[in-house]
């Protein structure tokens, strides 16, 4: 990402003007561009004029509009960006107040106006800015008959190409089948493989699976190679990496990531620190229940008490359209912070991600046990019924207490 311009106000109030270069600037975009902030961009629309004569003509121009975000959608596919909101400046060719949808594509500058500028969204832009934070990797998860190009970014992980390709199984004195379908499948990867993968920003490329089917991938890439002459691979065979996975789909990006060789090779991406976070906290539930919280509530409490040694929230929350709840997890980051705990924003893209998001997106690794959070629990549900059910006093009571009173 480029950042063009940016100004913001002591009241934290602003703009950045941005130029999304790569796929991974759009997923930030798409984080930081929320309900209510208004953005500047070249759009094409399609405009009607009637002529004298009651003829209709059409006709698509370039213009400059200023919209007030209502919806933002992701296309992960193709990186492309559609916002719709309503018309906030008037233009020649467009009236104030109307729907428009902008999209947003790598390479065309944009301005992006916020209220309020937090810090979540300032440190993203931060991030997509800065150049030495884009370590890639590309991956390979496989077993007979399926797999998944994938490429892992510091974050997002997004599949480029998903092949299925049927192979017959092997039969009692006969193979040629089982072979010839392999070689079909192999072929179909290797074509993934140069199609997806620029080696010139690649760290590594993983290759996992169960089984041998990684091996005999691995063996068939340089041989195809060298059939073929293919210089780029065969100048980066040092950069592939054979892991051992359960399964070809998707979700063996975890043990990939989990693997020793692995985490040396990528020690200091920011994927590969959310993986390692994310297995303390699984780690600190079974060694020290007391010190593993999730949920907002108990993770804020313990904030409170200066508790929290790593805190682990997903950027889902962030993008939340209720500004209240939002301000919440930006507060609770800032506290952690504040008490000199780290903080991991996980990309709800990565498979980290996902799994931080089944124990509702916040989770906190402590650097001391919080055991009296049932004891405030019970006495706040306590006070809440003493609330709706004040106690009755009768008649006689309320004359005696008169009577002491005077």
């Amino acid at each position: 990402m480029k950042l063009v311009k940016q100004h913001i106000e002591r009241d934290k109030s602003g703009y950045v003007t941005l130029i999304p270069e790569e796929f991974e600037d759009m997923w930030h975009v798409y984080n930081l561009v929320q309900k209510y902030d208004q953005l500047r961009a070249v759009t094409i629309r399609r405009i009607q004029s009637e002529s004298s004569t009651g003829s209709v003509d059409s006709q698509r121009i370039r213009l400059t509009l200023s919209i007030s975000v209502d919806n933002v959608d992701f296309d992960t596919q193709v990186g492309m960006l559609r916002i719709s909101g309503r018309v906030i400046v008037e233009n020649p060719h467009v009236k104030l107040g109307t729907f428009h949808t902008i999209d947003l594509e790598m390479n065309r500058s944009f301005t992006l106006i916020k209220q309020e500028w937090d810090v979540i969204a300032l440190e993203r832009v931060q991030e997509s800015c800065d150049i030495t934070k884009k370590a890639d990797v590309a991956a390979v998860v496989c077993q007979e008959g399926l797999a998944n190009v994938c490429l892992v970014a510091s974050s997002m992980t997004i599949i480029r190409q998903h092949i299925d390709c049927p192979v017959p199984r092997k039969r009692k004195g006969s193979v040629t089948n089982y072979e010839k379908g392999m070689k079909r499948f192999f072929e179909q990867i290797y074509q993934a493989i140069l199609r997806h993968i620029d080696f010139d920003i690649v760290k590594c490329v993983i290759l996992g699976s169960p089984g041998f089917v990684r091996e005999l991938l691995y063996d068939f890439i340089f041989a195809e190679a060298v059939r073929t002459d293919n210089k780029t691979i065969m100048q980066n065979r040092s950069k592939f990496i054979l892991v051992h996975t359960s399964t070809g789909h998707k979700q063996a990006l975890q043990e990939v990531m989990n693997d020793p060789a692995i985490k040396v090779k990528l020690a200091d991406t920011k994927a590969a620190q959310e993986v390692q976070a994310l297995d303390q906290f699984y780690e600190m539930m079974n060694m020290d229940p007391d010190r593993a919280l999730y949920g907002f509530k108990d993770v804020s409490k313990a904030a409170e008490r200066g508790a929290i040694g790593t805190l682990l929230v997903t950027d889902e929350l962030f993008r939340s359209a209720d500004i209240v709840k939002r301000r919440q997890y930006i507060a609770l980051v800032e506290e952690a912070r504040a008490s000199g705990a780290k903080v991991f924003v996980f990309s709800s893209l990565h498979v980290s991600g996902e799994n931080l998001n089944q124990l509702t997106g916040v989770a906190a690794i402590l650097t001391f046990p919080v055991t009296d959070l049932d004891d405030e629990e019970e006495e706040e549900e306590a006070e809440e019924v003493e609330l709706e059910n004040p106690p009755m006093h009768s008649n006689h009571a309320r004359d005696a207490i008169d009577a002491v009173l005077g």
